[in-house]
């Protein structure tokens, strides 16, 4: 029987490209968006097996409601993809906290929120598999992404937690760390603090100017990315983590090789700060 899928963020991206391609491929597909408009055409083209939702993740009652809408319809849900998020620029002393915590609001708490409503169904189901979208910026920071880079890393942190909590239960966790797909994420989908300061100009400035002026070229291909997505949750081992992007792969292998350094350097010092061992 194919899966029973509910996407989070289908108007753009990531989600858009995963919807279509899992309602070409006759999966059920909860179509989530906070703007129904938006994802229209994808249920008309798809009547069959598709069906619009509309979600706001900081909106616990649309949570509540799309999660009962679903299960109502089709009785259960096997994926999770929680999607919804949203970018932001600005060096760390630049950023605004009303900007920040907004986006820690759709980039964390909700995809938080939205676990926890499915988690009961899933239970009850004995199995299930949720999918968190995070970011290689959620294994490896950058300059100008303080922020964003801090709610992918708490993505990461709860995934790790959540999926050693179900493994027992028959609940998959597979955490989604791209590197640069042509997406909306670096366009209309982020905004950027109006604070400049000058001493940030060739750390987080020059860093912010590169990713904007990259928007739409990109080497990630959403489509390829979600087949990818896709090929993982129907493996009889899906990986915790799934790196998507030639860049993200080498970031990655970046970041093990600066934990190796720091580790081995300092491990003399890290052993001594416990009490002698007899």
């Amino acid at each position: 029987m194919k899966k029973v899928w509910l996407i989070t963020g289908c108007s753009t991206g990531f989600g858009r490209a995963l919807a279509t391609h899992l309602a070409k491929n006759n999966y059920s597909v909860a179509v989530a968006s906070r703007n129904i408009d938006d994802v229209r055409d994808i249920i008309e083209t798809y009547p069959e097996n598709t069906f619009a939702v509309k979600l706001d993740v900081t909106n616990y009652s649309d949570i509540e409601n799309a999660v009962k809408v679903v299960t109502g319809k089709w009785g259960r849900i096997d994926v999770l993809v929680n999607n919804a998020g949203i970018g932001y620029f600005g060096a760390v002393e630049e950023s605004e906290e009303e900007e920040v915590r907004r986006m820690f609001e759709i980039n964390f708490f909700g995809l938080a929120r939205m676990t926890q409503e499915v988690l009961p169904v899933m239970r009850r189901q004995h199995s299930g598999h949720i999918v968190n979208i995070a970011s290689i910026g959620g294994l490896r920071s950058f300059p100008a992404v303080g922020f964003y880079n801090a709610t992918k890393y708490a993505v990461d942190g709860l995934s790790e937690a959540l999926a050693k909590e179900t493994a027992p239960l028959g609940i998959k966790v597979t955490i989604v760390c791209p590197s640069g797909f042509r997406t909306d994420w670096a366009g209309r989908s982020a905004n950027t603090s109006p604070i400049k300061i000058d001493d940030y100009a060739t750390t987080a400035g020059a860093n912010k100017d590169s990713i904007r002026g990259y928007s739409g070229n990109q080497p990630g291909d959403p489509a390829r990315a979600a087949i990818a997505i896709v090929k993982a949750v129907e493996s009889a081992e899906p990986p915790l983590r799934l790196l998507l992007g030639v860049a993200a792969l080498k970031g990655a292998r970046v970041k093990l090789a600066e934990l190796k350094t720091d580790f081995d350097t300092w491990e003399d010092t890290t052993t001594g700060a416990d009490f002698p061992q007899p």
